[in-house]
């Protein structure tokens, strides 16, 4: 049996250092080509006038603020270990990484918003020329990037996802300044170029908006969207055994990490460590691996817990 556990481990350990190294590579090499390029794009911007390129870059400044972020909460979250203040070590870093990246996304959209409003009331000359052949230079960049954060964990993991999301709303922003640059260049229509930043930036503060809330929900332990309370609680309850259980949490550590606790009532003269093992299996399905299961035997009366607001077998 521990045999058993400790290959379960080392395969466990090595499943999760080869996400970590792959999100590693990926966000570090898309920070450089990203930070590089941002430079172009604002030197462009500015020369031509441009305030879809302008807002692009700015969105690209914030995307190498957000891959360098998350290149950092990775590192940090897998390196630094565990102490006796920090229980868990730093692996929340990432979440507040990715909180930060949201709230960025939000405050930028809204500035894009407002300058395309001013623009729209007072058009200003764009050298669409120019614009257009830095947008077609930020599409292939972004096309890139895209492509190479998606052979990280962005499914997965809060992290990789929000920065992904930056790189999604470049890469819409590049395909804004395209069309919009191409409108002004054959039909003159300078006012294309203010609509086209209004219409990324809606679609980046949606993006914005989902990372924040589910950041938000990370750092406030609210339940995975993905599991189902009430079944669990029915299925531990349809163990054998089982007369009750309360005082029932799940939340997430991380990205990948969940965790559950639980205080269960058996029947009298049950092997616990028996009980523990089938409700461990049941809860593996669920990737809750991390589980903290208090049982309790139905005659005790001493617990102290906050349950009054759980529901109760």
């Amino acid at each position: 049996m521990k045999e058993h556990k400790d290959h379960h481990h080392e395969l466990t350990h090595g499943h999760t250092h080869t996400h970590h190294s792959t999100n590693q590579k990926a966000l570090f090499i898309s920070f450089i080509i990203i930070t590089g390029f941002m430079i172009v794009e604002a030197i462009g911007g500015y020369l031509s006038n441009s305030l879809a390129l302008l807002s692009d870059a700015g969105h690209m400044l914030s995307d190498a603020i957000s891959l360098g972020l998350s290149f950092a909460a990775i590192v940090i979250g897998s390196k630094v270990s565990a102490n006796g203040r920090k229980t868990f070590g730093y692996k929340r870093f990432e979440i507040l990484a990715a909180l930060f990246n949201g709230v960025l996304l939000l405050i930028i959209s809204v500035w894009i918003i407002v300058e395309a409003i001013s623009r729209m009331a007072h058009p200003a000359t764009v050298a669409s020329g120019e614009m257009m052949v830095i947008a077609v230079i930020g599409l292939i960049v972004n096309i890139v990037v895209a492509r190479i954060l998606m052979q990280g964990e962005k499914d997965e993991n809060l992290n990789v996802r929000s920065a992904f999301l930056h790189v999604i709303g470049d890469l819409l922003g590049s395909v804004g300044a395209i069309v919009a640059s191409a409108l002004i260049m054959f039909f003159g229509w300078g006012i294309a170029d203010p609509i086209a930043s209004m219409i990324v930036s809606l679609l980046i503060l949606k993006s914005g908006w989902g990372v924040t809330r589910d950041s938000v929900n990370v750092l406030m332990e609210a339940k995975p969207d993905d599991l189902d309370l009430n079944e669990i609680h029915d299925r531990i309850m349809a163990l054998d055994d089982v007369q009750g259980i309360h005082d029932l949490h799940v939340w997430t550590i991380t990205s990948g990490f969940l965790s559950l606790s639980c205080h269960l009532t058996v029947a009298d003269g049950i092997n616990h460590d028996e009980m523990l093992k089938r409700v461990e299996q049941l809860l593996s399905e669920y990737h809750l691996e991390h589980s903290t299961v208090q049982i309790e035997s139905i005659n005790f009366t001493n617990c102290h817990s906050d349950c009054t607001h759980q529901r109760h077998g």
